[in-house]
């Protein structure tokens, strides 16, 4: 067992294990228009991995088969993958609840000027990344211009009723600039909604909070600083019991660009396999052997269970 393992079931009592199938995570490919420097799977323009068509199929299937209460579509950036727009017109279609996850710049991208208005035309849930309601910060992570951008790619979902009408769903998401804890989620969203709205105009949803993963560049990056000791010791001694219940990988499974399942996108990026003895691939989906799996961990882990928790559904407790 490892270190992780180790403290679920001597501090919380717990065993990793998956306990429902209630979200269907699809990562769409690896293929982005930025090269963020906390970005966990190191997507960027260079990167040419995308699902298609045959493997979205068999997405879709396994879709219908357990009628997930969402299919959350990720990346690299979706709007780049060139199967989308059927891909979701199939899961809308079959009357699945689909959300779909924008760094916000993407959605300016030649061709892409309608996805906005197709997005609200099948009513698809919008996760939106905005690291901080700052500029300097903003542009710190993502590069020169990426502010304004997303700034306009806000203003531009406003206008079409995104994150003011109730049914139109925009969250955005928040990611540390450091070696550090989010703050406590409803504080900062409050933080968000006066800065955002007083200076822009800008409405959404939610906010969400995500800690920075111990993987892929922001980990690159903590190592060059000599900086990733500290940061392993930060989020050990963080460990909260009481996110343990609630993480991600107990409800979920998640489909990787070329068909192959994980328990979660931060498995997927470290290439880490489902445990022994079940499918491994979605063409060979079992919904039966998946909902009762054991979850493979490792220390990174230790990321979604610090403090308040994290995952891609924000924060997992208040207190």
């Amino acid at each position: 067992m490892n270190a992780f393992d180790l403290r679920v079931r001597h501090d919380c009592r717990l065993s990793m294990q998956n306990t429902a199938l209630r979200i269907l995570q699809v990562n769409v490919g690896f293929k982005c228009n930025l090269n963020c420097s906390h970005c966990h799977l190191k997507c960027g323009p260079d990167r040419t991995e995308l699902m298609n068509r045959a493997t979205m199929e068999h997405v879709l299937a396994a879709a219908q088969t357990i009628r997930p209460e969402l299919v959350d579509i990720t990346g690299g950036a979706p709007e780049l993958n060139p199967d989308l727009r059927p891909f979701i017109q199939d899961l809308s279609r079959a009357n699945l609840t689909v959300q779909c996850r924008t760094n916000l710049t993407a959605l300016l991208e030649q061709g892409n000027e309608e996805l906005p208005s197709f997005f609200r035309a099948h009513r698809v849930r919008l996760v939106a990344s905005l690291p901080c309601y700052l500029e300097e910060k903003v542009c710190r992570q993502r590069g020169p211009g990426t502010y304004a951008n997303s700034i306009a790619a806000l203003q531009r979902l406003n206008e079409l009723e995104y994150g003011v009408d109730p049914d139109l769903i925009l969250d955005l998401v928040y990611n540390p600039d450091g070696p550090f804890l989010p703050p406590r989620q409803e504080h900062l969203e409050a933080d968000y909604r006066r800065e955002l709205k007083g200076r822009f105009g800008i409405r959404f949803t939610r906010l969400l909070t995500i800690t920075n993963m111990p993987i892929g560049r922001f980990w690159e990056g903590l190592k060059h600083q000599d900086k990733h000791g500290e940061y392993m010791r930060l989020l050990s001694d963080a460990f909260n019991c009481q996110t343990v219940q609630d993480l991600m990988c107990r409800h979920q499974i998640c489909v990787a660009w070329d068909g192959r399942l994980f328990d979660c996108d931060f498995n997927l990026a470290l290439g880490l396999s489902l445990s022994e003895g079940v499918p491994e691939n979605i063409a060979n989906f079992d919904a039966r052997l998946l909902r009762s799996r054991i979850i493979r961990t490792g220390n990174h882990c230790f990321g979604c269970a610090a403090g308040f928790g994290s995952s891609c559904g924000g924060a997992l407790v208040s207190e």
